[in-house]
């Protein structure tokens, strides 16, 4: 997906088409929960399945594959210093979202920034605490996570965006959600090919069988990968499948 256009390149959809068409299989693994993924139209037809919230749902058709709640006491001890503490809070449960804007951080980058759709349809914090909290996207520094983190043994934090951080909890990331799903769908980790650009990709790249980094990427993803292909404005996409022979 374009950060410039908010839509995916052309080059990219016509590349995951030819893979699709030669027998690969393709998956999206993404940090935003199933309510919110609402920009894929263009590939919906030929995905066959899901690791969301950085791994914590994953799923293939109407089938989970693999479900991670945070413990009810960390969630509670994150909205609760959020209050305190005035930060921006995105909790994410089974069914429902529920957004904590006290500063306008979550309106300026998701809505503003990032298009995300939905977040309209959010619900009462209290009424997210009452399901099982899958994942919590606090706004706030990096200096502040370690502190905070430190707190919460239970959990594990991937930053891909300087103003906040998605938390999830320890078995759920987006490495173990490819095996996961890898594993549903019969297929050897060593024959996957994962793409991802930010600090809760590290995971999936380090998994998979080749870990490719988008042109901006981090220089830390970069580093743990296989392969550096181009920005997806620039057919990153469409470069690395064909760089390894898969188109």
């Amino acid at each position: 997906m374009s950060f410039e256009t908010h839509q995916i390149p052309p080059s990219t959809i016509l590349a995951l088409t030819q893979a699709k068409a030669n027998g690969h299989k393709v998956f999206i693994a993404t940090g935003r929960p199933p309510i919110i993924i609402t920009n894929l139209g263009a590939i919906e037809h030929l995905i066959d399945g899901y690791v969301t919230t950085n791994g914590a749902l994953c799923f293939i058709g109407e089938q989970t594959v693999a479900c991670h709640a945070i413990p009810q006491e960390d969630a509670k001890l994150v909205v609760d210093d959020s209050i305190k503490k005035n930060y921006g809070l995105i909790m994410v449960g089974e069914k429902d979202v529920a957004v904590l804007d006290p500063n306008g951080d979550v309106d300026r980058i998701f809505r503003q920034h990032l298009a995300v759709q939905n977040l309209e349809l959010a619900k009462p914090v209290e009424k997210v605490l009452e399901q099982r909290v899958l994942q919590m996207t606090p706004f706030f520094p990096e200096e502040y996570e370690k502190e905070l983190m430190a707190r919460l043994p239970s959990c594990t934090s991937g930053r891909w965006h300087p103003e906040f951080t998605d938390i999830t909890a320890k078995q759920a990331d987006k490495g173990q959600g490819l095996l996961a799903i890898a594993k549903q769908a019969g297929l050897d980790p060593k024959f996957t090919m994962a793409f991802g650009d930010g600090g809760n990709d590290l995971s999936m790249i380090r998994t998979a069988g080749i870990g490719v980094a988008m042109g901006n990427a981090l220089d830390s993803l970069k580093q743990e990968a296989d392969y550096v292909t181009t920005s997806v404005d620039d057919n990153g996409i469409r470069h690395a499948l064909q760089h390894f022979n898969l188109i």
